[in-house]
């Protein structure tokens, strides 16, 4: 199961991991992110300690959204020592393609 993300822990669990880390921004009423979650729960199962998955739920955390530019979800962000490395905007994702990038970086 993906990692709840929230403006609070944010620092915690993302730009202070010293782990590859692949962050989900979604809305409840966000068709299209309801579609990918579960591939963002089973590829945080399949990772497991070799990187960290989660999800923002923007509606909730809005100051995380405009910091990191989010104009449309599902839109999932790829850090490494704190930067953003790589993002997928939508929803045309594998859970293999997701799983490659992020455990290549």
């Amino acid at each position: 199961m993906a990692k709840v993300l929230t403006e609070e822990n944010f620092d915690a669990e993302v730009l202070n991991s010293d782990k590859p880390v692949l962050v989900d921004f979604w809305a409840e009423w966000c068709g299209p992110c309801k579609m990918i979650s579960p591939i963002i729960d089973e590829l945080s199962d399949e990772v497991g300690d070799a990187a960290v998955v989660g999800k923002v739920e923007v509606d909730n955390a809005q100051a995380l959204a405009a910091k990191f530019g989010v104009r449309s979800i599902p839109f999932l962000l790829f850090f490494k020592d704190g930067e953003v490395k790589d993002q997928i905007v939508g929803a045309n994702v594998t859970k293999e393609g997701l799983k490659e990038k992020l455990l290549a970086l």
